[in-house]
């Protein structure tokens, strides 16, 4: 697979200078996630946060899980002593999202060899590899970031989706009953982004690790791998798990839509298909 590694081939590389391990355990239901790091984790390893890392603060527009300012992120990046030139692995406590999160940032800021460890901490210590609640001390350095911005659409291009005015392929990586407007734990309103197709971020996993590229080749069998994907979630997090199957079984052109279905309630005049419950 061209970005994601197994727990052994991460286990080889420990120790070696231009390798880097960065941890991203988080609960996602409150983004907590510096106790679990605190706790436990793989030696060497520094700690990004979901919340203060990973995403910026909450604003009228952008969605619960903004993009954080891209020079807070790079100064983060660059204290923790990793270069343009250091092969980085992520790795969160076994759910794929946090750490494709983090993999989908370092891709913004034009990293390149960046991966995420298949199955995360769970897997690791289930090969019965090695835990350390150790703190490491990198020297920092200067990192300079490329922006890729053709990774990313804005809230326009979706509208002109939703208004039916473009055949750009929009995915929701929500669960089907949010997706169907059957239930909403988080947002203003039930339903999804008019003109979407509902692929459950989940179905790309099996037990925490993602499933093999002839399987999710199937599962996505009806899409052009050709034609520009958008993809979104909630708020910006669990649609990435979607977006690395999807460069994985052969996609060429996949984005996120990083504010997701969050930011898109946050417009009062935006259309909602299948309106279910409101929250407010």
């Amino acid at each position: 697979m061209n970005f994601i590694k197994s727990c052994e081939w991460v286990y080889e590389r420990l120790g070696d200078p231009s390798f880097a391990v960065i941890d991203c355990q988080a609960v996602l239901s409150t983004g907590e996630g510096s106790s679990l790091y605190t706790e436990e984790h793989i030696p060497g390893a520094v700690h990004f946060d979901i919340g203060r890392d990973l995403s910026g603060p909450v604003q009228k527009h952008g969605g619960r899980h903004p993009l954080p300012d891209l020079a807070v992120f790079v100064d983060k990046v660059g204290k923790a002593g990793i270069h343009q030139d250091s092969t980085i692995v992520l790795y969160d406590g076994g759910d794929a999202a946090p750490a494709a999160r983090g993999w989908w940032l370092f891709r913004f800021i034009g990293h390149e060899k960046i991966y995420v460890m298949d199955g995360g901490l769970k897997e690791w210590k289930k090969n019965g590899f090695p835990v350390t609640k150790e703190v490491p001390s990198p020297k920092g350095s200067h990192y300079q970031p490329t922006i890729k911005e053709d990774m990313l659409a804005g809230v326009e291009e979706v509208r002109s989706i939703a208004r039916g005015e473009s055949d750009v392929a929009l995915i929701d990586s929500r669960s089907s009953a949010r997706y169907r407007g059957e239930e909403e734990p988080l947002d203003r309103v039930a339903g999804h982004i008019p003109g979407a197709v509902n692929f459950p971020w989940l179905d790309a996993l099996q037990d925490g690790r993602y499933l093999d590229p002839e399987i999710q080749e199937h599962r996505y069998a009806d899409l052009d791998k050709k034609q520009r994907v958008i993809v979104y979630c909630g708020s910006g997090i669990t649609a990435t798990p979607n977006i690395i199957s999807m460069l994985e079984s052969g996609f060429e052109d996949v984005r996120l839509y990083a504010g997701s279905y969050s930011d898109w309630v946050s417009y009062p005049e935006h259309k909602v298909a299948n309106p279910g419950i409101s929250n407010q």
